[in-house]
């Protein structure tokens, strides 16, 4: 069975992390916990020690950390879908047990090489951390490295950032957390794919937004990973069409609400990524289980896609979350390079770069998130997907067949993407 050795944060770490700041608005930090790991949407946060930055410990286990930037909630903001399991500065990555590239890959059958054209991965304010970040993760697990020492620098070949406003945002500890995750994970999975960053100029959802217009203007853009969102609102279907460009196909984390909806990912027009917990053993996948903060349920405002009409009668009359999933849990989380440090990461912001990775590793390059989706429901209950049947998100359980936390499953090969 995979395990995590419980280290504590040490001082260093605590500095690190405690360096976070909030979404860039003003108002009260809150979130609310349900289940072991889960944020909620509105509410107070239970059983955790606030502080002016996050929050340390949930229900007595005090190695997870919730950063403000995935706790806060404040209306036309979006927030992070990240969490932090263990970690520090000066730490090898050895000393944790936490997923490398290849464990994932293993887990879910995907080529160690490969990938083409361009993931953009869209984020909110400066990661100033990004692309040193990005190479010594890159040459710690063998991936291609950007040689460049301009990170803006359109003929990079291997690593970009675009700022969407035209000018460098600032900086901000908690996303540039998020951003790290994405811009790694998406690479690990698709070593050759050019990944650029789009740097949104704030957290509102009009900023974020527009940086996801952005990305579509992006050369060779096939995926644009989402691993952010916010509460349901009754007009955000008019905001659908931002993620219909034809030829992209954007990813959106379910969220780590432990079984509620947020949007993005309620849109008919995107990839909804749940989250699972993942347990190896020997290299192998021995088993995987919803996870019990993975953001799920029926849409309250967009109706049932037709690629949804083959589980009318789970769904009802309302568009499911989610379709696809991938490890979330920051029990059995992964492993990231931030800001000098190595630590390991959970949440649903680690599933959706790493399913929009292997949608490019597939190569099949879909016209967008209605033909994705497609594919993965024509897929529900083959062998392309490995089923997954317990756990519970919330008051959603995993079933045989498709259910709200996982959708039709976690990849197993390429043969449904």
């Amino acid at each position: 069975m995979h395990t995590l050795h419980k280290m504590a944060f040490g001082s260093a770490a605590l500095a690190a992390i405690f360096a976070l700041s909030g979404c860039g608005g003003s108002g009260s930090m809150s979130g609310d916990v349900a289940g072991s790991q889960a944020v909620s949407n509105k509410g107070p946060v239970a059983s955790a020690t606030i502080q002016a930055d996050g929050v340390m410990g949930l229900n007595g286990d005090s190695s997870i950390f919730v950063p403000s930037t995935t706790s806060l909630r404040l209306e036309g903001f979006a927030h992070t879908n990240h969490l932090i399991k263990l970690g520090g500065s000066g730490v090898n990555p050895a000393a944790f047990n936490g997923y490398a590239p290849a464990d994932i890959r293993a887990a879910y059958g995907v080529p160690s090489s490969g990938g083409s054209g361009t993931i953009v991965i869209v984020d909110a304010y400066n990661d100033p951390y990004a692309l040193a970040d990005f190479n010594y993760f890159s040459a710690q697990y063998g991936l291609p490295q950007e040689t460049s020492t301009s990170v803006t620098a359109s003929t990079n070949k291997v690593f970009q950032v675009v700022y969407a406003s035209g000018r460098r945002p600032s900086n901000n500890s908690g996303w540039s957390q998020e951003a790290d995750l994405d811009i790694e994970w998406a690479h690990a999975m698709a070593p050759s794919a050019k990944i650029v960053l789009v740097e949104a100029s704030s957290a509102s959802t009009t900023a974020l937004y527009n940086a996801d217009n952005v990305a579509a203007t992006i050369a060779g853009v096939h995926q644009c990973s989402n691993s952010w969102g916010g509460g349901e609102y009754s007009t955000e279907a008019s905001s659908d069409g931002t993620f219909n460009h034809t030829g992209v196909v954007y990813f959106f984390s379910s969220g780590d609400t432990g079984g509620a909806q947020q949007y993005p990912s309620a849109s008919v027009n995107v990839v909804a990524v749940g989250g699972t917990s993942l347990t190896m053993s020997g290299g192998v996948r021995t088993n995987e289980t919803a996870w019990n903060g993975a953001g799920c349920g029926p849409s309250a405002y967009e109706p049932r896609p037709s690629f949804q009409s083959g589980i009318s009668g789970i769904v009802g009359s309302h568009r499911g979350i989610a379709d696809v999933s991938a490890v979330a849990d920051p029990n059995t989380g992964v492993l990231v390079r931030w800001n000098g440090g190595w630590y390991i990461f959970g949440g649903t912001s680690v599933a959706c770069p790493i399913i929009a990775g292997i949608t490019n590793m597939a190569g099949t390059n879909r016209s967008g998130g209605p033909a994705q989706n497609a594919q993965f429901y024509a897929n529900l209950g083959s062998a392309n997907f490995y089923d997954v049947t317990s756990g519970t998100a919330g008051s959603y359980s995993a079933a045989v067949g498709w259910d709200w936390p996982t959708g039709v499953g976690s990849p197993n090969g390429l043969g449904g993407f």
